[in-house]
């Protein structure tokens, strides 16, 4: 008797909870919005050397404008290489002007060791002449003398030409030398210049991953921004509506505690389709099948990125 009237409980629940979903479940609208989030790509902001972070000026969540401050690493050893480099300037630029003197001096030496060759191969060849008449008007002693004054002149200007030549040697290596020290202190002034990072475009302030007295590493993130440009709207269509969605239409969308209105414009539309869950391709698989698109929104400023969105469907 007893297992009678539980049975007959349990069928009076059971037809209850049928009534409940056809009386609810059936009848209300559904809901057509399409799915997607705002999502956010951020700027990370380093500094090229290892050092303490002196000065944060930006917190969390703060709007900055394109050029503000943002925090600065100490840069003690990049001003002494920088001092460094100024010092290997004034040093490389003094041995330039010195060797560019010198070079100076031993072309002018040449060139008169040249004309005293030159001469000297006239007389050479003057008294060789004269020897060859054969007139007595020259001894034989005085033209041998003139053709070996004439061969220590030649070599004197070989050896001169040849100091000449080292000589414009070394002021091109000084030359070089002054230009490396010139590339190094620009480097040091450069990545001086980066140890106090500046916002390149206004944004909001993300996250700030170490604060001042703390030491960051090479290259490791300080801040990290959020530009406007960087925020958009990701969505998915449905295959059946996907040829509506092109590049340069605007959807409405809209997402809690956001303002009414919002409006973005498409600017990708994924070439590729997406399963949710995966599944075969058939007739009755297809409406699970979706594109991604994204969209530009018109104010991004108060969008957060993570946060679900309902984008309203376009029309054909």
């Amino acid at each position: 008797m007893n297992a009678q009237r539980l049975l007959i409980v349990v069928l009076a629940l059971t037809a209850l909870a049928v009534a409940v979903y056809l009386a609810f479940g059936l009848s209300r609208t559904p809901h057509h919005a399409l799915s997607g989030y705002i999502e956010g790509e951020p700027l990370y902001l380093a500094a090229p050397i290892s050092g303490e972070v002196t000065t944060v000026t930006v917190a969390r969540g703060q709007r900055v404008a394109a050029g503000e401050a943002l925090f600065t690493v100490d840069p003690r050893s990049l001003t002494a290489q920088r001092d460094a480099a100024s010092g290997q300037i004034t040093q490389a630029a003094s041995a330039e002007d010195a060797a560019r003197a010198t070079a100076t001096q031993l072309a002018a030496q040449a060139a008169a060791a040249k004309v005293n060759a030159e001469q000297a191969a006239r007389e050479a060849r003057r008294q060789r002449a004269l020897l060859q008449a054969g007139h007595g008007a020259v001894a034989v002693q005085d033209a041998e003398r003139a053709e070996a004054e004439s061969q220590a002149a030649l070599a004197q200007w070989r050896a001169a030409e040849r100091q000449a030549a080292a000589a414009a040697a070394q002021v091109g290596s000084a030359g070089g030398v002054l230009s490396q020290a010139r590339a190094a202190r620009a480097d040091a002034e450069a990545k001086l210049d980066q140890t106090a990072p500046r916002a390149p475009v206004t944004a909001r302030v993300e996250d700030v991953f170490f604060q001042t007295g703390e030491w960051a590493a090479a290259n490791q993130p300080v801040v990290s921004l959020l530009p406007d440009e960087r925020v958009r709207l990701r969505f998915f269509v449905p295959e059946r509506e996907a040829s509506r969605y092109r590049v340069g239409r605007r959807v409405s969308f809209a997402c809690d505690a956001c303002p009414a209105g919002l409006t973005a414009v498409i600017n990708y539309v994924s070439p590729r389709a997406e399963f949710t869950p995966p599944v075969i391709y058939s007739l009755q698989s297809r409406d699970r099948l979706v594109f991604l698109v994204e969209a530009l929104p018109a104010h991004p400023e108060g969008l957060t990125p993570g946060l679900p969105i309902d984008v309203t469907p376009l029309g054909p």
